[in-house]
């Protein structure tokens, strides 16, 4: 019993190995160019911001100076800030001399979700223009671009067809608490949403990341705008998703985009976690219990076997550890940690199964979805 045990646990990773996509070399990327289209479209960023002092100035700025050949816009929208957001933002604005919308939120309406709400505000206003935007960079308030991310993002879009084209932003990886959090968390993610897997148009699977989309605008009109996913905690695949249905999608790893936002304690991944895993889940306690029961069977069972059990069960643990260990490299390396912290993903986790059941415990209690004062999870009901 307990040898068949072991090699289920064992032929899960020879599967999430061999058979996933390849999600965990971390190739798919944004290394290859893109020729340059004959026309430079319109684009229209668009940046949600709700009490980013600490973050806008390096973010709009990185916006305002792009390089890009054809017309581009930024307009950012103040949602109800209570600090000087966008004070700081139009300071930038006048010293590099650029020009920047700023919109003021309204009072958000039931069904929608903040980040939702200010979007839909936004490209409203980009979309005023005498001339409206072909495609909308849709990105966050703590992002910071590299001067050609538009102009290889369009250049992507156009070569491809692209109806969306995302990059994963690398995140901060500064701090004990981000070392733990960060690389797992980009490693779980390519293993729930394999990048080769998302970028095949025949194919079902569809992600983005939120930090950096670039979404063609009639296709997003087609799907109904960001109305038609208003009260959706995890926005991005939540898109990618609607937008597959419309045509081709990206999505690839970067260093060009990435994350300035700090979580130095352990307890902000456990919000940031929390605040939306339930909501992953679809609210469900059954896949609740199917996402423990899996996590634990792919990564606490080998180092147990490896460590309490003996004969050929033992080493069928230790072989399922060292390809855990192995299969965690690329993403260590894109990171720059040291690659025993291969051996510790079984302890990350475990921190993930728990953050997990918190935001199951957040939701029932009421408190599900919480971000920056707001509750959010599944606000549609509400």
């Amino acid at each position: 019993m307990m040898s068949a045990a072991a090699f289920l646990v064992l032929s899960g990773w020879l599967y999430l190995i061999c058979g996933r996509g390849a999600f965990w070399l971390s190739r798919v990327a944004d290394s290859a160019e893109a020729a340059e289209p004959p026309l430079w479209p319109r684009v229209a960023a668009v940046v949600p911001a709700r009490d980013e002092a600490e973050c806008i100035k390096e973010s709009v700025g990185s916006l305002l100076t792009q390089k890009y050949p054809g017309a581009f816009t930024v307009t950012l929208v103040d949602d109800d800030s209570g600090d000087a957001t966008a004070d700081i933002a139009r300071g930038v604005a006048q010293g590099v001399g650029r020009p920047l919308s700023i919109v003021m939120g309204r009072a958000l309406p039931a069904g929608w979700t903040g980040k939702m709400w200010a979007l839909k505000q936004g490209i409203a206003a980009a979309e005023q223009s005498p001339n409206p935007p072909d495609y909308l960079l849709l990105t966050d308030a703590d992002i910071v671009h590299a001067a050609d991310t538009v102009a290889w993002l369009v250049a992507r879009a156009e070569l491809h067809g692209f109806v969306l084209t995302s990059l994963m932003a690398q995140l901060r990886c500064e701090t004990l608490a981000e070392r733990v959090h960060v690389p797992a968390f980009i490693f779980f993610f390519q293993m729930l949403y394999p990048f080769a897997w998302v970028n095949r148009a025949e194919l079902a699977t569809a992600a983005a990341a939120g930090g950096c989309m670039l979404v063609r605008t009639d296709a997003l009109r087609a799907a109904g705008g960001v109305e038609s996913i208003r009260d959706a905690l995890i926005d991005d695949c939540t898109l990618a998703r609607v937008l597959k249905a419309r045509g081709p999608v990206w999505l690839g790893l970067t260093r060009r985009v990435r994350s300035i936002r700090p979580n130095p304690s352990w307890t902000d991944f456990r919000r940031m976690v929390a605040r939306s895993a339930y909501a992953q889940l679809r609210y469900s306690p059954l896949l609740l219990l199917a996402t423990i029961l899996g996590m634990g069977v792919t990564f606490l069972a080998p180092p147990l076997l490896a460590l309490f059990a003996s004969g050929l069960p033992q080493w069928l643990g230790i072989a399922a550890w060292a390809l855990m260990a192995l299969a965690f490299q690329p993403t260590l390396c894109f990171y720059g940690l040291s690659p025993l912290w291969g051996v510790a993903l079984p302890a990350i986790a475990f921190l993930y199964m728990v953050y997990t059941v918190d935001s199951a415990i957040q939701y029932a209690s009421g408190r599900g979805g919480r971000w920056k004062g707001r509750i959010q999870a599944n606000v549609s009901a509400q």
